[in-house]
């Protein structure tokens, strides 16, 4: 059995918030360090809010701390915990990030059909490329329900 670490995405929702949870509960229990990744997109030429690199960076160190603060409160056993922030797409980092993990724990998010066939997702690109088993979170009752609401919206137009 691979004793490498977890490795769990955030990305500021509540399905990665559940997600971590999930993660940390896994890594405490099998004894396990828990590398969370938080993935930030920067494209110098593209990014027409005039932020800085470290700026962006910045913002994905403020998300991983807040997921990590929120998913800890009532918990007693903690895992050891690594931060990785990381340019780029969220699938190709979490994928790379993954490579010598024993999982790799994802979020499902909600979305419209349409939406998820023609921009694909990155929990699908994860379960498709990563070289380790791969856990995905399904979305909450109230995401499922958001979600029929604006696909039943969208059929509409």
């Amino acid at each position: 059995m691979n004793a490498g670490p977890i490795v769990v995405g955030v990305d500021g929702s509540p399905a990665g918030e559940r997600a971590l949870r999930w993660a940390m509960d896994e890594a405490a229990q099998r004894k396990l360090p828990l590398h969370v990744v938080n993935a930030y997109p920067y494209e110098p030429l593209a990014d027409w809010t005039m932020t800085s690199e470290q700026a962006a960076r910045v913002r994905s160190e403020v998300l991983v701390d807040d997921a990590l603060r929120v998913a800890s409160v009532g918990r007693l056993e903690f895992p050891r915990i690594i931060r990785h922030c990381v340019r780029g797409p969220a699938a190709e980092a979490l994928e790379a990030q993954a490579r010598d993990a024993s999982m790799l724990v994802v979020a499902s998010h909600s979305g419209s059909r349409l939406r998820q066939v023609l921009l694909g997702s990155t929990s699908a690109h994860c379960v498709r490329h990563a070289t380790v088993p791969v856990v995905v979170i399904p979305p909450s009752d109230g995401q499922h329900a958001g979600a029929a609401i604006r696909a039943g919206r969208e059929a509409g137009r």
